[in-house]
């Protein structure tokens, strides 16, 4: 029986890179690596500790994602793309202030 691919895979709006880019790569990488661009500034990067990647926090509390490659990667449309419930509802938490991520970054008006 043949295992049917997601929808997204093999589809333009699942890839994009950018080698033209002046910080291209922004992570060090595997040479041939198909490095996806598409999620540039990590949507998952909201989430802490619960984003799934390879990061750590810096002492000044910043968090360091340098050597996490879980966005840049091509199979990973579909784990991000599926994120967007869990970012909806963390940043609803936020809102209520009763838990999520450090929320010191407000824009002030």
């Amino acid at each position: 029986m043949k295992e049917e691919k997601a929808f997204w895979e093999g589809k333009s709006f699942s890839f994009f890179s950018n080698k033209s880019c002046e910080f291209y790569p922004c992570h060090p990488v595997a040479e041939g690596m198909d490095f996806n661009c598409l999620f540039c500034y990590c949507p998952l990067y909201m989430l802490g500790r619960r984003c799934g990647g390879s990061f750590t926090y810096l002492e000044n509390g910043v968090k360091d994602c340098s050597r996490c490659l879980l966005p840049h990667r091509r199979e990973n449309y579909g784990l991000i793309s599926e994120s967007f419930q869990k970012i909806a509802q963390t940043m609803a938490e936020q809102e209520r202030g009763d838990g999520g991520a450090d929320t010191t970054w407000d824009r002030q008006e």
